[in-house]
């Protein structure tokens, strides 16, 4: 039960974070970079200070690895999402996760039963049919740079699967990937167009609560899913956020995004339901 409640107060807060940034970029009320910036700053202040207040002289923990791929994903994601909507977007972003997560499972010894592997090709077949060729496809350079935001996630959190402080280990990768954020995106925070306080604000929430704390909570989630149950739980994030994006942004849902997402879903049933027999090699 504690798993479970984290694992769903964690994939809320991944919604949430569409959400945000979709809010604050589709009403041009901040630049992608900026939002990046600020989300991956306002993050790592959460996070240490939490981990001051809570913890007295306990140290950071994390990477270098965990904070170059926090980066690319936190960066991919919010320019993928000047074109793509919330939906899409998410789904884009969880499925490229996946295939992610699965695949490297299946290069240390994980081995899906029948169920689990036509489970994955469902869900891969609905991300294929939400791709396709057609007027409602979301645009091909927003979905790049969304499914290589999921690839980076994708190893962030297998990167993160192994850490005994997951509020230490988040800490310490915001606290680096931060400034390698303002480096890598100083020409776009420099020259960018003039911001709005409440796209500040929404980039500021974005950090501190649906990226800081949450991904802490992810982090404490994962120690209790196989690699299979983690990449697969996620895919039932884009429902969440298509549904809130069609009640706050005034998104469509057109017949081929809830196609996508009821043939992932399906998929995601199969994967989770059928998990007992699969298992995972012991973490050095």
């Amino acid at each position: 039960m504690r798993i479970a409640g984290l694992t769903a107060l964690a994939l809320l807060a991944f919604a949430g974070n569409s959400l945000l940034c979709r809010l604050a970029l589709a009403h041009q009320l901040i630049d992608p970079g900026r939002f990046t910036v600020i989300r991956l700053v306002s993050g790592a202040a959460a996070l240490w200070l939490v981990l001051r207040l809570e913890r007295r002289g306990t140290p950071v923990g994390g990477s270098w690895g965990g904070a170059l791929a926090l980066c690319v994903y936190a960066g991919a994601f919010s320019f993928a999402y000047v074109t793509l909507p919330a939906g899409a977007g998410a789904l884009l972003l969880f499925g490229a996760v996946q295939v992610t997560m699965v695949a490297a499972a299946l290069v240390r010894g994980e081995r899906p039963t029948g169920p689990q592997a036509l489970g994955f090709v469902l869900a891969l077949g609905g991300l294929a049919a939400l791709l396709g060729p057609g007027a409602s496809a979301p645009s091909v350079e927003g979905s790049g740079l969304m499914i290589a935001a999921g690839v980076a996630w994708g190893a962030y959190s297998l990167l993160g699967r192994g850490a005994r402080d997951p509020l230490a280990a988040t800490a310490g990768n915001f606290l680096r990937a931060a400034p390698v954020a303002a480096l890598a995106l100083g020409p776009a925070i420099v020259t960018g167009p003039t911001i709005d306080l409440l796209g500040v604000a929404y980039a500021a929430l974005s950090g501190i609560l649906a990226s800081g704390l949450g991904y802490a909570v992810w982090y404490a989630a994962l120690r209790g899913l196989s690699p299979v149950q983690g990449a697969s739980v996620q895919l039932g994030v884009p429902v969440v956020t298509a549904v809130a994006g069609a009640i706050a942004l005034d998104e469509a849902v057109t017949l081929r995004l809830a196609a996508s997402a009821a043939t992932i879903l399906g998929g995601i049933a199969l994967v989770v339901a059928r998990s007992g027999p699969c298992r995972v090699p012991p973490q050095e």
